[in-house]
């Protein structure tokens, strides 16, 4: 028999090793990575849209809803497979909800190990990994703690509230396992970290501007629209987009001229605007040409950043038009300051014992939704630290 002789070396890395393998298999926490998702391969559009256009969370179409959505999914959907296309074939949102979900656990295994070790799981709403699968993997695994937490800074019904229905819904039928711990965070749109990772992101594109037009770019910040029988209803999405705009150009010290504006209408019924597309219109024609584009909704690359914004607006608009500079600013994906932000949230989360937020289970003043409902009260009576 031969002697085995192993190094300090290769006995850290099969610690690394196990340890790794601990976490994936054995996990103790569970951080659920709430998202709408995005198909990362062009056969899986036309169900992607279905989904979509058949959730009444996320879309109430005034008559014939159970006819006009799968029609309108249908007939969209060569036109979206054909974007998709022209951004390499599929959607980046589950590369890049991958990769801060790696960091984050990382972070709360050093930070936080009396809940270690951690994993995350991604729960999308139209795509797989599906909502309903993330939450069966949870139960495989036998995990005790599970953190509901939405990727979504600002809080709209049609987009978090749509997720955290999911789940009610996947529950409703079901026993809820025993001793299992639910809480959730559901919005964050005026964390200071995420204020200073945009600000950060802006100044780098502001940067890259001649000096001329780094002094008189109008920085327009770009989110989903909704439509205004949403908005009337009392989404509060509007008032949060709103409120991280306000905090950015704080932190930049109000350097520049700026603009919320408003991207993605869908459909005939009159939309939350400013449109994106229409001001940098109207702002050529009163002779100002030099843009930064903030995606300030976004926490990661999808098609309406690297199509909606760089294509159809940088690209083919800013030529039509006769845009001298136009820059976009980068989703955060893994930019250091953004991954201390979703672990400050998660860490503050579990520091605080506030299950759930009370503004989560108050409903719009208008809500006619039952099934939001019945989820909030769900909630109310399910989350605990």
């Amino acid at each position: 028999m031969f002697p085995v002789r192993i190094s300090l070396k290769g006995l850290n890395g099969l610690r690394k090793l196990s340890n790794a393998v601990e976490s994936s298999s054995n996990p103790k926490t569970a951080i659920v990575m709430l998202n709408m998702g995005g198909p990362q391969r062009l056969d899986q559009v036309p169900d992607y849209l279905l989904r979509i256009m058949t959730d009444k969370d996320m879309i109430q179409f005034p008559f014939f809803g159970d006819q006009l959505g799968p029609w309108i999914a249908k007939r969209r959907a060569p036109d979206v497979a054909k974007k998709y296309e022209e951004i390499g074939g599929g959607s980046p949102i589950y590369k890049w909800t991958q990769r801060q979900g790696e960091l984050l656990c990382k972070n709360l295994d050093k930070l936080l190990p009396a809940g270690a070790p951690y994993k995350y799981y991604v729960a999308f709403r139209y795509v797989q990994p599906f909502t309903e699968d993330a939450m069966k993997d949870i139960e495989r695994d036998g995990v005790k703690r599970i953190i509901l937490f939405s990727q979504y800074p600002q809080y709209s019904c049609a987009t978090s509230g749509s997720s955290f229905n999911a789940i009610y819904n996947f529950y409703k039928n079901r026993e809820l396992p025993k001793d299992v711990r639910i809480s959730l965070i559901d919005r964050w749109s005026t964390h200071p970290l995420l204020i200073k990772t945009f600000a950060d992101l802006i100044r780098q594109e502001l940067g890259k501007l001649s000096d001329g037009g780094r002094k008189n770019a109008i920085i327009l910040f770009s989110a989903h629209s909704l439509p205004l029988k949403a908005v009337n209803r009392g989404d509060p999405y509007p008032s949060e987009v709103g409120a991280t705009v306000q905090l950015v150009m704080k932190e930049l010290g109000f350097c520049n001229p700026y603009q919320l504006v408003w991207q993605s209408k869908v459909g005939p019924l009159p939309w939350l605007g400013p449109f994106t597309d229409e001001a940098i219109k109207d702002y050529v024609k009163n002779g100002k040409k030099t843009f930064v584009l903030v995606p300030i909704a976004f926490v990661n690359e999808h098609i309406e950043t690297l199509h909606e914004l760089d294509i159809e607006y940088c690209k083919e608009l800013a030529e039509e038009v006769g845009v001298e500079e136009i820059r976009r600013v980068s989703a955060p994906n893994d930019h250091p300051l953004f991954i201390e932000t979703l672990t400050d949230l998660v860490k503050t989360h579990l520091e605080s014992n506030i299950p759930v937020n009370p503004k989560f289970i108050n409903q719009c003043p208008h809500c006619e939704n039952k099934n939001c409902y019945n989820s909030k009260t769900w909630y109310s009576q399910v989350c605990k630290c």
